[in-house]
């Protein structure tokens, strides 16, 4: 899912030539994004786009030869001259008067071109992992005579090469495009450039290199770089194995008053690759020198003198919120004057707001999460791994606003529930973090489903060998992080090939608070109370089925309800109670007589403790709720979900809790009988903590002294 769809797009057309563009945002001044090398496109912008047309119109267009642009078949047709032409074509098109511009790479080139030989149509330029005409020889790699050069046999550089392009093109574009992203853990980068690479032919790409013989018609000599006189930044790679970082800073030697930032390690697109630090980079430079700074928008005021705190919960699923705000409720008891301000989303906002929690202005401008979970959802199938993969450019958008709510609000305190995007950033660019952190979650370790093969071993070993290399080398991010749950709860597995075993890692770097119910049912009253008080009677057996939050649930309710006229033969004083969630549309759902379907329960735990079974997802809040209260229970993890699969699975044979079964093996009178089963049973449980909150506030509290 895209964290941004674009408010406009269309065509310009050049000479010809068809230009795709697309708007995003309608603020008064504009950025504009100028193309790379064709041999990716505008995408390559997606970590860009959804921050920066919070506050600036922003415009990006698909350079010939790519993308959805046209692909002239003529060589002349790539000359630096036409991309200088399609640059100013596109501007005049869409009214693009002075503006921002941001070029990566060959993009760069244009856009100092642009800033010396069409001053009035620039206020400022970034240059990241710039293409430059002068300093010191270039790699002979990309020289005309090797890139002309018969050869028998190509390996490595000798692949920029005419001949092999036309031969093998698809082997040379991921050779280039691996080169490109030269860091350690660039999966997802590699993935995105191939894909993009895939986009355009070999014969394409010969045409703009063999365009380069064509002189510009007008100066690129250091002379050029002289003239410009906008602020202009830098951000280069010093391991950018395109763009050597010398001449990167040759040009910045000849552009007076231009600033540069060296990404140590870095390769050639630090946009992509460290979109945190590039981000914040490029809202500071426009913000020093245009005077363009990052607007007061959403900022919660300090009421009193009391300690503030940022708290965030995960959006997928609704436990997660449950007990976070019982943590929450217990920080408030040590801390009566502490402030806690929540930065979430839908459903999780419907929950706080149920329970009087302050719901952070900045969050109605959150990119959903779930919304992207259920995009990627099939029948009761949820690829959680690749899921996240694919959440990139979301969590890059909604850390931004999570860094912009931090450094204006002056809180004390982040309390982070599975907040990757933080994690990750924080660790990465460690001058980012603004306040303590306090780090929640209930599961440690991607983990391989099979289906995904060698590859995705691969993968999840790399994702867990880079989370690892963060924590041990700036053990300080996390001021203190805490696993909910017991050292028993780790699944019994390595983090991957040359990892450590995930018990032996996991107990050196956390704490542990036993697990963590909103509201533990002990406190509920017995039983009898509490189903009276919910207008449950006596001589009724109550079947809740729930799906947690998300929309992916619907496929199970429809094959459990086929279920139930099997059931209710034989129990007829089952009363099923469907709760779809606020995001299943009830109607959708076809429910047989006598079945009652709600769409939202805010006190579903006390349901769930007075009900005399409950059919759920694999999920860990709900089967642990279930778990404490010593409700029957049948649960149907999601297809190819690691978490359910393994870390949730384990932790409630630990305790002895539900029947696990495979929705695709499960036929609906498999569920029938699933569910008699699961109401003789007459084995409890172990018991669940009942204190967790309370152990979690009082770790958490320490950073509050």
């Amino acid at each position: 899912m895209r964290a941004k769809l674009p408010d406009s797009a269309g065509f310009v057309t050049r000479d010809g030539v068809n230009l795709a563009y697309e708007i995003y945002g309608d603020a008064p001044d504009t950025m504009l994004f100028i193309p790379p090398w064709s041999i990716v496109h505008s995408r390559i912008y997606k970590a860009q786009l959804p921050c920066f047309s919070e506050r600036f119109r922003c415009v990006t267009y698909d350079g010939r030869g790519n993308g959805k642009s046209d692909r002239p078949k003529d060589v002349a047709a790539y000359t630096l001259d036409n991309y200088l032409a399609d640059a100013l074509a596109v501007m005049d098109a869409l009214d693009v008067g002075q503006t921002i511009l941001v070029g990566l790479s060959f993009g760069g080139l244009l856009a100092s071109v642009l800033a010396a030989y069409h001053p009035e149509r620039v206020r400022a330029a970034i240059l990241a992992g710039t293409v430059s005409t002068i300093g010191p020889a270039h790699y002979e790699r990309l020289a005309a005579s090797h890139f002309l050069a018969a050869r028998d046999h190509c390996e490595g550089w000798d692949k920029f090469n005419r001949d092999y392009w036309l031969k093998n093109y698809p082997d040379f574009a991921e050779f280039f495009i691996r080169n490109i992203c030269s860091e350690p853990h660039s999966t997802k980068q590699i993935e995105d450039g191939i894909g993009w690479a895939a986009e355009t032919s070999g014969p394409t790409l010969v045409s703009t290199v063999e365009a380069r013989s064509i002189p510009p018609g007008f100066d690129v000599s250091e002379e050029m770089y002289r003239k410009i006189r906008c602020p202009v930044l830098f951000i280069h790679g010093d391991n950018d194995q395109i763009q050597p970082l010398e001449r990167a800073k040759a040009a910045h030697a000849e552009v007076s008053g231009s600033e540069f930032v060296t990404i140590g390690g870095g390769g050639h697109n630090p946009l992509g690759r460290y979109p945190a630090k590039t981000n914040t980079l490029i809202n500071d430079f426009v913000g020093r020198r245009l005077g363009v700074a990052v607007p007061a928008r959403g900022t919660v005021r300090r009421n009193g003198a009391g300690k503030r705190a940022l708290y965030l919960s995960s959006p997928i699923g609704l436990g997660h919120g449950r007990r976070d705000i019982a943590v929450a409720r217990e920080l408030r008891r040590l801390h009566p004057d502490l402030g806690v301000d929540w930065l979430a989303q839908d459903p999780v906002t419907r929950l706080l707001e149920a329970s009087n929690e302050q719901v952070h202005p900045l969050s109605a401008r959150l990119a959903s999460e779930t919304r992207h979970i259920e995009l990627e959802s099939g029948e009761h199938e949820l690829h959680c791994f690749q899921a996240l993969r694919r959440m990139d450019e979301v969590l890059i958008k909604n850390f931004m606003i999570f860094q912009e709510a931090v450094e204006q609000g002056a809180y004390d305190l982040v309390i982070a529930d599975e907040a990757w995007d933080i994690d990750h950033y924080w660790h990465e660019h460690p001058e980012l973090k603004k306040a303590k952190l306090a780090w929640l979650t209930d599961f440690v370790g991607y983990v391989p489903m099979a289906s995904g093969g060698e590859h995705e071993a691969f993968l999840t070993s790399d994702y867990n060998a880079e989370m690892i290399e963060h924590v041990e080398r700036h053990p300080t991010v996390r001021d203190r992080s805490i696993f909910v749950g017991t050292p028993e709860d780790i699944v019994p597995l390595s983090f991957g090939a040359d990892l450590p075993p995930m018990r032996d890692w996991i107990p050196k770097h956390f704490d542990f608070t036993g697990y963590i119910i909103g509201e533990h049912p002990q406190g509920f009253g017995s039983r009898e109370v509490l189903r009276e008080r919910l207008g449950y009677r006596d001589d009724e057996q109550i079947c809740i089925v729930t799906v947690g939050g998300s929309g992916i649930g619907a496929h199970l309710i429809r094959r459990i309800l086929q279920a139930y006229p099997m059931v209710k033969a034989k129990l007829p004083d089952l009363r099923m109670i469907v709760v779809a969630g606020p995001r299943i549309d009830a109607a959708s759902l076809d429910a047989p007589a006598g079945v009652e379907v709600r769409a939202f329960v805010a006190n579903l735990d006390r349901h769930l403790a007075a009900c005399d079974l409950a059919l759920v997802q694999g999920g860990l809040t709900t089967c642990m709720e279930l778990a404490a209260a010593g409700t029957p229970f049948v649960y149907f993890p999601l297809r190819n979900h690691f978490e359910q699969t393994f870390h949730v699975a384990h932790r409630l044979r630990r305790y002895g809790a539900g029947i696990q079964m495979d929705f695709a093996a499960s036929t609906p009178d498999m569920i029938a009988d699933a569910m008699m089963l699961a109401l003789s049973r007459s084995d409890k449980p172990k018991p669940v903590e009942a204190d967790g909150a309370r152990r979690a506030a009082r770790m958490i509290a320490e950073l509050l002294e």
